[in-house]
């Protein structure tokens, strides 16, 4: 499968961080393409973006200040193939990038990410009281995967609380159609 490169810039608002690309996205070279995804209907509900983006428009990101990344690069058809060599690796791999382009905030999509990323058990979706990297807020949503048992308007709360972070105190975000 081929690599699905990072969607980053220096001083993002939010760098959205998953589990590793899915088949679909290797396939296309986007992130998050999965036919079941909901990441980009959750964006655009909650109002991160101006309407809600296809994956091959993934790189519009870059102008509201929102960016993707994974813990692991390699792809699979599932996040429980990947092993805890690669997410050990990832986790130093991720901080590098968390250190070198600066987001206001590492958002999590997925529990599960920020589990394997903090190496802490007992972790809920919303802002973290820690923080991984210092000067950046770590924010965990739910997995946005299609194989994720939550509902949408459960998921859809805590991307309201990503914006609403946003609007307190990390910038306005663009609210006009392009």
């Amino acid at each position: 499968m081929n690599q699905v490169s990072d969607i980053i810039v220096p001083n993002l608002n939010i760098l959205f961080i998953g589990y590793n690309p899915g088949a679909r996205s290797a396939e296309t070279g986007h992130h998050f393409a999965g036919y079941s995804n909901k990441f980009w209907k959750l964006l655009a509900a909650a109002g991160l973006t101006p309407y809600q983006f296809k994956p091959e428009e993934d790189k519009k990101l870059l102008s509201l200040g929102l960016g993707i990344t994974n813990i692991v690069a390699r792809p699979s058809r599932a996040a429980a193939e990947i092993t805890k060599e690669e997410y050990a690796a990832g986790r130093e791999i991720l901080k590098g990038k968390l250190r070198q382009y600066k987001p206001k905030i590492a958002c999590f999509a997925g529990v599960g990410v920020y589990k394997e990323f903090a190496g802490r058990p007992d972790i809920k979706c919303g802002q973290q009281a820690q923080r991984a990297v210092a000067g950046i807020v770590d924010f965990v949503v739910p997995s946005p995967s299609g194989l994720t048992r939550i509902l949408f308007a459960d998921q859809l709360v805590f991307y309201h609380q990503l914006a609403r972070l946003l609007e307190k105190g990390y910038n306005k975000m663009y609210t006009e159609k392009e």
